[in-house]
């Protein structure tokens, strides 16, 4: 098999976000399979592996966010002009101009034209909007990977003049951890999880509303919420007797088989990787439309339930799954197949 050198562009590398984590774990899942990765970014968090070599270009103060994006989008270009990389492929995860191909992460700032005019009457605005055209429609820009089809469909929209460039999506992957033991959730009780450290974003607010409906039949069930620091949301609580853990962030997996349901209401989740994790866990879930991984739930792993249903709606659907007979299958994604479905698209820009 020939080898498939990549520049892979993030700013910061290693497993310290969920679009960081993404391209650390392709950067190793493409080293592992043979193909030699450079690593462009401000700072290196993920140490040095085996395959990747990683430059680091300095840190840059992170506000305001739009001159931050520059300022690294100019040391980007720099760097290449001095050091070009014949015969790699330039792939950016950024709002660079300088790449082949850019996976999109996150929903189109675009979409604050859904907002209201005086939105508009910023700098920081129509710098934003410049960088991510820019990022889209650059000249050299030969496909654009969005990381689910929520954000396929709002790219599509926003920016019609890319969709011949539109890949189908590339999710992320998900590592295998500990799954949930076979096991009857009691009648009056269980454990419900909410995972996210953005809460206002994920629906927090609403989940807790769902469980104070649903503890009306069910006095003993439990809302633990991972995530945010307790000092953030224990306001949501003010009125509980109990029921509720508020457990700070946590790193690892452990948590997930100790839940009987993940709850995730969110207003916007441009993919839902908490989502994956849980359902790799064998834990059923129930989320909102509005994530990007709904289509892949199917009615074995769980429910997806319009956003703005009503809370009795959504407290019955979680009635729904608390009370499953059998225990969920297993969802399966490793990061080897992302870079599979990588490798094919490198592949196809080489021609």
């Amino acid at each position: 098999m020939n080898s498939l050198p990549t520049l892979q562009i993030v700013r910061r590398y290693g497993p310290v976000g969920g679009m960081e984590r993404y391209v650390w774990e392709l950067a190793g899942a493409l080293a592992a399979a043979g193909h030699p990765v450079t690593v462009l970014c401000e700072r290196n968090h993920g140490g040095e592996r085996p395959g990747i070599t990683v430059h680091e270009l300095g840190e840059i103060a992170q506000r305001p966010r739009w001159l931050s994006l520059l300022r690294f989008s100019r040391r980007v270009a720099r760097w290449l002009r001095a050091h070009p990389q014949p015969g790699a492929l330039i792939h950016s995860h950024e709002r660079v101009g300088v790449h082949q191909l850019t996976t999109f992460h996150g929903p189109p700032f675009a979409t604050i034209f859904e907002r209201g005019w005086w939105r508009l009457l910023s700098l920081r605005v129509w710098m934003q909007l410049y960088l991510e055209r820019r990022e889209l429609c650059a000249p050299g820009v030969r496909a654009v990977v969005p990381n689910s089809r929520l954000i396929g469909g709002q790219l599509r929209r926003y920016y019609p003049q890319v969709a011949a460039r539109l890949t189908v999506p590339v999710p992320p992957g998900v590592a295998p951890g500990p799954a949930r033991e076979t096991r009857a959730v009691p009648a009056d009780g269980g454990v419900i999880g909410f995972v996210g450290k953005e809460w206002q974003r994920k629906g927090l607010d609403r989940a807790a509303a769902i469980v104070a409906e649903l503890r009306r039949r069910r006095p003993r069930l439990e809302l633990w919420v991972v995530g945010p620091a307790p000092a953030e949301v224990e306001t949501l609580f003010a009125g509980w007797d109990g029921g509720f853990r508020l457990l700070g962030w946590a790193n690892d997996f452990s948590i997930y088989p100790q839940l009987d349901l993940l709850l995730h209401p969110a207003r916007a989740e441009p993919y839902g990787m908490v989502i994956a994790e849980a359902m790799a866990a064998r834990v059923p879930v129930l989320v909102s439309d509005r994530c990007g991984i709904a289509p892949d739930i199917d009615d074995d792993a769980g429910a997806v339930l319009a956003l703005d249903a009503p809370i009795r709606d959504w407290a019955a659907a979680c009635e729904r799954q608390l009370a499953r007979p059998g225990p969920s299958p297993r969802f399966e994604r490793g990061w080897p197949q992302v870079a599979r479905e990588y490798e094919q698209l490198y592949r196809q820009l080489r021609g």
